[in-house]
């Protein structure tokens, strides 16, 4: 028994030396905290605050159990960060276990009004489809000109919700705060929300939240490559379908 006790320990220690790596523990300045992020707090260095990452592992395994779950359903993630610090890895992310994402402005209504945002989507789908099917050449060379624009208006909204085709079990945000619309459609929808984030947002607000760096590329990535992997081995505990 003493032998697993420290197998799990050195584990839970080698998620906290990553953590630290990535970066995860820088908060903002004292001014900018909110007052639900404080028991997270360990302490101030050079002005900023510190998390502490022993707690930071505990929610991140709570969050990360979570995902799993949803994954064993066979449910759906859909991540939502318009961070420049997170566009290249959410979409990395999302993409590697054909999950929907939102790399950039969250369009209100993406969640209410789900039904209209599909039509934007399908919309998309079609105009692209025509495009390389090569059915666009009976429009004159301005009409073709203003089909392209739109298509990469288009692209640039909803491209990344094309395999949405139902409402998601789950979002994952980065920053809960920046992302305030996202967090407020997902609870209205009852749609559960994991979000990493910062000395800055209200812990309360969001259902599995991770106090860690949310202002940072590497540690934004750990996050987000975190929950992938929880999203794949959720998959892997999926029920096998019986003839």
């Amino acid at each position: 028994m003493e032998k697993t006790s420290n197998s799990s320990s050195n584990s839970g220690n080698s998620v906290v030396d990553a953590l630290f790596s990535a970066g995860a523990h820088f908060g903002f300045i004292k001014s900018r905290r909110h007052p639900s992020t404080k028991p997270f707090i360990y302490g101030v260095k050079n002005k900023i605050e510190i998390f502490d990452l022993e707690k930071t592992k505990d929610s991140l395994d709570k969050a990360v159990a979570f995902i799993e779950s949803i994954a064993s359903k066979n449910g759906s993630v859909l991540f939502v960060s318009g961070k420049n610090e997170a566009k290249g890895a959410i979409t990395a992310v999302a993409e590697s276990i054909n999950m929907p994402y939102v790399a950039g402005r969250f369009i209100g209504g993406t969640l209410t009004n789900f039904p209209e945002i599909r039509k934007r989507v399908e919309k998309l789908e079609s105009l692209v489809s025509q495009k390389e099917k090569g059915e666009l050449v009976k429009y004159t060379k301005k009409e073709r000109l203003l089909i392209d624009r739109e298509i990469d208006k288009l692209r640039e909204f909803f491209f990344g919700l094309s395999v949405m085709k139902k409402l998601p079990d789950a979002v994952f945000i980065i920053d809960a705060k920046r992302e305030s619309i996202a967090v407020k459609e997902a609870k209205y929808m009852g749609i559960p929300v994991v979000a990493l984030c910062g000395t800055d947002n209200n812990l309360n607000e969001v259902e599995f939240p991770i106090p860690g760096n949310d202002a940072s590329k590497a540690s934004i990535t750990f996050f987000l490559e975190k929950i992938a992997e929880a999203y794949k081995a959720g998959q892997l505990k999926k029920p096998t379908a019986t003839v």
